[in-house]
């Protein structure tokens, strides 16, 4: 198979396989990394594709031991909290935007992006797995691989993949929150609504409406500042300067999108004297129940991945 033949054959598995390292890393942007290594591995390794298996499994395996490989690297080891998962503990978390999920989505398995294994609350949970069981959960219970090919992947034997597997799911029901079982794998009208109030109260720079939106328990953590907000009234605390009062920062802009299959927001500000409009930051929400339960914000510089402008 020549370059371009083979090129042209890889392409096709492009975004779902940035999916796979994504959850694998946690980040989008060490996920688009992966993935270009993942590619340069299947050119020299071409050979050894013949007769195995199809040629996205192929992909598949090699892209998983590229991502064991990063992950076992000095640069990539990481301290992890026994405390139950919470966004801000994961550091390198980042969100990946669902213009790209959607390209992703094209592919032969729409398992691939499933949203209750694409939210955050997943992908911060699965970080806390060892590397080798992470791999497992996500090729057994997101991928749907026999337990034989994900021994072949792995290097082991079957036996050690049920093992892996059962204290792999055992570990992610600790840290997943308790009433994942109850939200709607697709995205609802409440969804969309909160997200249209709270483009609107955020551009008004209306504490009142902001308020309405947030559950009196809701949570906002900050990645990679490990900064956690808890409660109604604290994540009000923090707004309130930024948005009224004599220290405002000026007039807000808020872009409604989409990360992670959950509602988000890329927020602008035009300060005082200025005349355009600056990133600040994106905001990932959860919405429970017409509210919104928890907010991801993280650092404008990812704005860049969603096709997003640096001014206005």
């Amino acid at each position: 198979m020549d370059e371009a033949a083979f090129a042209e054959m890889a392409e096709r598995y492009r975004h779902e396989l940035r999916v796979h390292c994504y959850r694998m890393l946690g980040s989008f942007t060490d996920a688009e990394d992966l993935v270009q290594e993942t590619l340069l591995r299947a050119w020299r390794k071409r050979e050894s594709c013949e007769g195995r298996s199809t040629f996205r499994a192929w992909l598949y395996r090699i892209a998983t031991n590229a991502c064991l490989d990063a992950l076992a690297g000095p640069v990539r080891q990481r301290e992890m909290s026994a405390a139950p998962a919470m966004m801000a503990e994961v550091s390198w978390l980042e969100p990946f935007p669902d213009r790209l999920l959607d390209l992703a989505a094209d592919g032969p398995d729409a398992a691939v992006v499933a949203r209750e294994t694409i939210e955050l609350a997943f992908l911060a949970a699965i970080q806390h797995l060892p590397v080798r069981q992470r791999a497992v959960i996500i090729m057994r219970d997101v991928l749907g691989w026999p337990a034989a090919e994900t021994a072949e992947v792995l290097e082991t034997n079957v036996a050690a993949v049920k093992g892996m597997l059962q204290r792999g799911r055992m570990t992610l029901r600790a840290y997943l929150p308790r009433e994942r079982a109850e939200w709607s794998a697709q995205a609802g009208p409440d969804e969309r609504e909160v997200l249209r109030r709270y483009v609107e109260a955020n551009e008004r720079s209306d504490l009142a409406r902001l308020k309405e939106l947030l559950r009196e328990d809701a949570r906002q953590t900050m990645p990679p500042h490990g900064l956690v907000y808890e409660g109604r009234e604290a994540i009000l605390e923090l707004w309130g300067p930024v948005l009224a009062g004599d220290a405002a920062w000026g007039e807000w802009r808020s872009l409604p999108l989409w990360a992670n299959r959950q509602p988000a927001v890329a927020n602008y500000v035009r300060r005082v004297g200025e005349e355009r409009f600056t990133p600040v930051n994106l905001d990932v929400l959860a919405v429970r129940d017409g509210r919104i339960a928890e907010i991801t914000t993280f650092d404008p510089r990812l704005l860049e991945s969603f096709g997003l402008p640096a001014a206005l």
